[in-house]
């Protein structure tokens, strides 16, 4: 098991930051701070070299973990703990599966630090947010589908983290049940709708990893909240 796969089994609560909106260094301050397990870098759009570097240059004063979630090649800031590579499961364009990937290789080659980079299968629910009308994401699986995805990701594909995304709204719990049942041997991640400890407790009981995003730009106590509420919920297994 490499280096950055043993950081993130240790990982149950997660803010994610996106480099194209504004926050201050007050919360900042308070994220970084806050008990969270790490902090992932990315976003579906407006995401730029520029925004990123500054981004990471205010986190690292903190000394949190922090991750980037790679969308795009042009952005790609060097500093990071790890890289997240997301492959989109639920689209037709392939493209978002290996597309990207491949062109990313061709571009960057030789300084690819392959040792800090995990691949992410990811099933994207939400058909109203970005991500889902950026990689044409087939949103209107069943939970069986969405689990036959997890079960390709986890057990043909062997990648180390599958990520359920609702990003903007909370997930169908049977269909959340279904897929932590699909998965075996990868860390599942889930990302959407987290808007407090309620949430978070009901999240935190189904996936290991907890992403908690936009919240943090509405009411950053209620973001807050969350890190005691996912640290104090216990993973449920049959």
């Amino acid at each position: 098991m490499t280096v950055v796969r043993q950081m993130i089994e240790s990982w149950r609560h997660v803010f994610k930051l996106d480099p194209d909106r504004d926050i201050s260094e007050e919360e900042l301050r308070a994220v970084c701070q806050s008990g969270t397990d790490a902090i992932l870098v990315g976003g579906s759009t407006g995401v730029t070299y520029e925004n990123t570097s500054l981004l990471l240059s205010r986190i690292q004063d903190y000394g949190v973990p922090c991750a980037l979630e790679v969308s795009d090649l042009t952005a790609v800031v060097p500093g990071f703990d790890a890289y997240m590579i997301p492959m989109v499961l639920n689209t037709p364009d392939p493209a978002w599966i290996i597309g990207h990937h491949r062109r990313g290789v061709e571009r960057y080659g030789d300084f690819i630090p392959w040792e800090l980079l995990l691949a992410e299968g990811y099933i994207v629910l939400n058909e109203n947010s970005a991500v889902a009308r950026l990689t044409g994401a087939d949103t209107g699986l069943s939970a069986d589908e969405a689990a036959a995805c997890a079960h390709v990701a986890d057990k043909l594909m062997a990648l180390p983290i599958v990520y359920l995304e609702y990003s903007g709204s909370f997930g169908d719990v049977e269909t959340m049940k279904t897929v932590r049942d699909a998965v075996s041997h990868a860390r599942l991640f889930y990302g959407g709708g987290v808007a407090g400890p309620e949430q978070a407790q009901l999240a935190a009981s189904l996936a290991d990893t907890v992403v908690v995003g936009n919240i943090v730009y509405s009411d950053i106590e209620r973001a807050l909240s969350t890190v005691e509420a996912v640290k104090q919920t216990a993973l449920f297994k049959e």
